[in-house]
Parts: C-alpha cells; sequence; structure tokens
C-alpha cells in the first residue's frame, strides 16, 4: 500500500504568519516525511491578499500549492500572483475572474494530485454555487487523479461541513480556512474523506484573529473606523497532517496541529 502525506496550514497572516512558516514547514516535513504541502496565503500580505514577494516566500518555505479566498483581489500586486500555477483563487468567482480554481500537480515520486479551492456563500460574497461547482470540477478532475484535496474557505461551519457530507467519499480530503479558529472536530467521513471545519490560523496568537488588539477593541465598542495593523506575539503553525492511500484516494488519519514558535530561536518543542 502506497501513502501520502500531506500538510495543510491554515490561513497564514502577514509577515508573523511568514516567518512561523519558514520555521514549521522544513521541521513538519522532515518529522512527517511529508510529500505534498498545501498553504492558505490569503492574508499573507500584511494581512490582505498576496504579492509577488510574500508568494515567493510562502514558496520557498516548501509550500507546493497556494490557496486563497476572498481578499486575493484586494491586494493592487494581485495581477503578479493569480496566473502563478501554484496558485488557486476560490474557483465559484465568475469564469472571467482572473486566475484558477483548480489545478493538477505531480508530486517528486509521480503521484498525481488534485487541488481544488472553493469558497462559501453564507455570510461571504454571492458567488456561483459551490456544491454544483465542486460536481462540476470532480467530474473532470475524477479521471486525472485519485488523491483530490478541498480548500473550503467560508464563515459558516455548517456551510463547511454540509459540504464535506456532500464530497464524501469524492475526495481525500476537505478542509477550511477563513475563521482564524481551529476546530477540534477533525476525523475521517464514513466513506473516506479527511475533514476538518477550520485548519486555523498561522500567525501571531497575542491578536484578535491576527490583528492588534487595541484597534480591534476601539472599533467593537464604539464603531469608529480604526486600523487593524497585524499582530507580532505568540506565534503559532496551524494545521493538519493528512495520510492518504494513493490507489484508492482515501484517507487513512488526519492528525491536527497547533505549533507554537518562538520568534528568536524558532520552533517551541516544549
Amino acid at each position: 500500500m502506497s501513502v501520502l502525506t500531506i500538510l495543510f496550514f491554515g490561513d497564514v497572516v502577514g509577515r508573523p504568519g511568514r516567518n512561523a512558516l519558514a520555521q514549521a514547514v522544513p521541521f513538519l516535513r522532515t518529522k512527517h516525511n511529508a510529500d505534498f504541502v498545501v498553504v492558505n496565503g490569503e492574508n499573507s500580505a500584511s494581512g490582505s491578499g498576496l504579492t509577488p514577494s510574500t508568494l515567493q516566500k510562502i514558496l520557498s518555505c516548501g509550500a507546493d500549492v497556494v490557496t486563497t479566498g476572498d481578499h486575493i483581489f484586494r491586494n493592487k500586486e494581485f495581477p503578479g500572483v493569480i496566473h502563478e500555477l501554484r496558485v488557486l483563487r476560490p474557483a465559484n468567482y465568475p469564469k472571467s475572474a482572473d486566475g484558477k480554481g483548480w489545478g493538477l500537480y505531480t508530486t517528486k515520486d509521480g503521484t498525481r494530485i488534485v487541488v481544488m479551492n472553493l469558497m462559501g456563500r453564507v455570510f461571504m460574497e454571492p458567488l456561483r454555487c459551490p456544491f454544483e461547482l465542486a460536481d462540476e470540477i470532480l467530474a473532470g478532475a475524477s479521471n486525472q487523479a485519485k488523491v483530490i484535496l478541498l480548500d473550503m474557505h467560508g464563515e459558516a461551519t455548517s456551510e463547511k461541513i454540509a459540504m464535506g457530507w456532500h464530497l464524501d467519499g469524492k475526495v481525500s480530503a476537505i478542509v477550511g480556512t477563513h475563521t482564524h479558529v481551529q476546530t477540534a472536530d477533525e476525523r475521517i467521513l464514513p466513506q473516506g474523506t479527511a475533514y476538518i471545519t477550520d485548519l486555523g490560523m498561522t500567525g501571531p496568537y497575542d491578536s484578535v484573529l491576527g490583528r492588534e488588539k487595541q484597534p480591534v477593541l476601539k472599533k467593537f465598542r464604539t464603531a469608529m473606523p480604526a486600523p487593524f495593523d497585524v499582530a507580532e506575539g505568540d506565534l503559532k503553525a496551524c494545521g493538519v497532517v493528512v495520510k492518504v492511500e494513493t490507489t484508492t484516494g482515501r484517507a487513512l488519519s488526519i492528525e491536527r496541529f497547533q505549533m507554537p514558535i518562538d520568534p528568536r530561536t524558532g520552533i517551541d518543542l516544549k
């Protein structure tokens, strides 16, 4: 039996998140002998969007694919990254939007992997139905690879869980992103799909979802505008490790991690 080990990292927030990722990816690749790394990078450029510079830093950490979400087009430098083959944006943006929502990739040992990026609609933008679009993509993609992965970028836990049940047995793994809060519901669904509602955030946890606390508190308490700068303290890299049987595409295990990073000495193993 051939087993593929995949690392998924939750939303990377700003420079602190990139620094945490740079420490965590090489360490976890070695620890788990990982074959493939998927990183959500939509908050990597000062907390919103992706730029050529931040993309290069994520790829240099060892990421194989960078998924995104509702912030992908909010940075004016997005044209410099959106056509990179290893960058995905939610597939349910209009067909006329720049970029692509899924791709076919190959590991060093020749295993073919399809990665899909979709976005929920509950409390989000009114895009195409992610459930129908998932079926459309799989109609062609399932013939190209047994191992199929989905980053489901969404606000509502119910919508992400529903997608898990909708695609159970049709894809190898579904990981939720966007809320920056790691959930504790990782599991293998009955038909063999690894699932977690949210990977959590890779970035500063002495914060409100990666942003400095006081401006966010001011906004909540006064309704006055405030600049939401990226925070700095209490770095963690969060995500999951998924093992997949390559001939069937069925997931064998999913393990959640939340790794503290010391900004001076690197990974904190205590």
